[in-house]
């Protein structure tokens, strides 16, 4: 696959947020908090002396929150493509399951629900290998309505 141009602030910030996970980032991290902390009964533990600590932190993490926000954003979407091709590519994966990162908190709640129950069904099931999908579940469903309306119409149950 071609990759495109990749812009400057993407460049940069995937080069700075894995430079500042890195065992050096936090050697010199730790480094200049030593010194300052050091230097405190030299500047006689100053306001001026603190300000620069507090300073200095506040405006990189202030900038870290944005380099980190896009990092964690380019790998989400990455994560999902491929959640996405594999949910695409697997003949017992329901395809409705692709994309439902775009669904609302409550919706999500449903399908977690909707998951939970089939957890507990697989648990019953003698067969690990049993699939049970939201395709497979809403086919049982209707066949056990239909057999249920059928039993309704004064039916004796022989449904095949």
């Amino acid at each position: 696959m071609q990759r495109g141009k990749v812009n400057f602030f993407e460049r940069m910030a995937t080069k700075i947020t894995s430079w500042t996970g890195s065992s050096m980032a936090f050697g010199i991290a730790f480094s200049v908090i030593l010194v300052w902390g050091i230097t405190g009964p030299i500047f006689g533990y100053s306001d001026t002396w603190q300000l620069v600590i507090n300073t200095g932190t506040t405006i990189i993490t202030f900038l870290m929150v944005f380099l980190i926000q896009k990092s964690q954003n380019k790998d989400s979407k990455a994560i999902q493509l491929k959640l996405n091709e594999l949910l695409a590519a697997s003949r017992f994966a329901s395809n409705r399951m692709v994309d439902i990162e775009d669904l609302s908190e409550n919706e999500l709640d449903v399908l977690r629900k909707f998951y939970q129950k089939l957890a507990e069904m697989a648990e019953t099931d003698s067969d690990i290998h049993t699939s049970h999908s939201i395709d497979a579940a809403q086919k049982l469903h209707r066949h056990k309505k239909e057999s249920l309306s059928g039993f309704s119409n004064g039916d004796t149950g022989s449904h095949e």
